[in-house]
C-alpha cells in the first residue's frame, strides 16, 4: 500500500458490530476509528448477536439506549442498529463511513451469509453509506486473540480502500490472520471461498432426559483454494474481499431466458 492514504481523514464515522456494545473488538474498532476521524458514533446491540445475519426485528419493539453523547445500544440485531442509527440518530447528518467489527473470529466463506458483522455493513450499503466489515481470525479453542494485528493494519487498509473507492451496492469484507502483527503477511485481494462443512452438532441430554443441541463452529476438512479469503488468512495474510449485494447468478439467468 502507498503512503498517500495516510492523509485521508473522515468527517464522521459510524461503528457497529454483532458481538455487543461491550465487546472487546468494538473497543479495538474505536481506537482504529480514532486514527481516521474525530467524530465517531457508535450504535451496537445490547447483547451478542453473532449469527444473526441480515435479520430485522419485526415483532418486538426496539429501544435505543443512550450511554453517552455519541454511544448508543439497541435491543436488537446489527441490522436494527444500523437502520436506527442512519434513519433516526444520525438522520440529519449521516456518516461518511460505516465500520463493523472488529469481530471475534473470522467471517469468510459461508460465514458471510450468517454474519451479523457483515450484515451491519450490508444495511449501511443498502442505505447509501460506504461500509467495511472487519474480523480478527482465531483458531478453534484458542484463548489468546491477536487484537493488535487488526489494530495495527486496519487504519491503513481502510484508508487505501476508501482512497480507491468501490461501486455502490458493494461492501468490503476484511479478515486479519490469527498471528502477531510482526508475523502477518501483506494484503491480498480475494474472492469468497467455499468449504465442505462437517457436522458439528453437539447433542446432549438435560436433567429431565430430554435431548438438546449446541451448534458448534463451522469446520472443514477441505484445503482452501488459492485466491480465496480462506487461503489468504490461513497463510497469515490480510484478506480483502469485495462483496456485491446483487445475488443474481448471471450465467443461470442467461440460460433460463432460453427456457421461459
Amino acid at each position: 500500500m502507498n503512503d498517500w492514504p495516510e492523509k485521508i481523514r473522515y468527517r464522521r464515522i459510524l461503528l457497529s458490530n454483532d458481538d455487543g456494545i461491550n465487546a472487546p473488538g468494538l473497543k479495538v474498532l474505536q481506537r482504529i476509528a480514532a486514527k481516521l476521524s474525530e467524530d465517531i458514533w457508535i450504535c451496537a446491540p445490547e447483547t451478542e448477536q453473532s449469527g444473526a445475519a441480515h435479520s430485522l426485528t419485526l415483532h418486538d419493539p426496539l429501544r435505543i439506549r443512550r450511554l453517552s453523547p455519541r454511544r448508543f445500544a439497541v435491543n436488537g440485531t446489527p441490522t436494527d442498529c444500523v437502520l436506527l442509527a442512519l434513519q433516526e440518530i444520525l438522520k440529519d447528518d449521516p456518516p461518511d463511513l460505516l465500520l463493523s467489527g472488529v469481530n471475534r473470529g473470522a467471517n469468510m466463506g459461508e460465514d458471510v451469509t450468517y454474519s451479523g458483522t457483515v450484515a451491519a455493513a450490508m444495511e449501511a450499503t443498502i442505505l447509501g453509506v460506504p461500509a467495511i466489515a472487519l474480523s480478527q481470525n482465531i483458531e478453534n479453542g484458542q484463548s489468546k486473540i491477536h487484537w493488535p494485528t487488526a489494530e495495527k493494519f486496519a487504519p491503513k487498509v481502510i484508508r487505501s480502500l476508501c482512497g480507491a473507492g468501490w461501486p455502490e451496492g458493494s461492501l468490503i469484507n476484511v479478515n486479519f490472520p490469527d498471528c502477531a502483527p510482526a508475523d502477518a503477511g501483506p494484503v491480498e485481494l480475494t474472492r469468497q471461498g467455499q468449504r465442505k462443512i462437517l457436522d458439528n452438532l453437539d447433542k446432549r441430554i438435560d436433567p429431565r432426559g430430554r435431548p438438546y443441541y449446541w451448534i458448534g463452529s463451522l469446520r472443514s476438512d477441505a484445503v482452501a483454494k488459492p485466491g480465496t479469503d480462506l487461503a489468504a488468512v490461513e497463510g497469515r495474510r490480510i484478506s480483502v474481499t469485495p462483496i456485491h449485494l446483487d445475488l443474481t447468478h448471471q450465467p443461470t439467468l442467461k440460460s433460463l431466458k432460453q427456457v421461459f
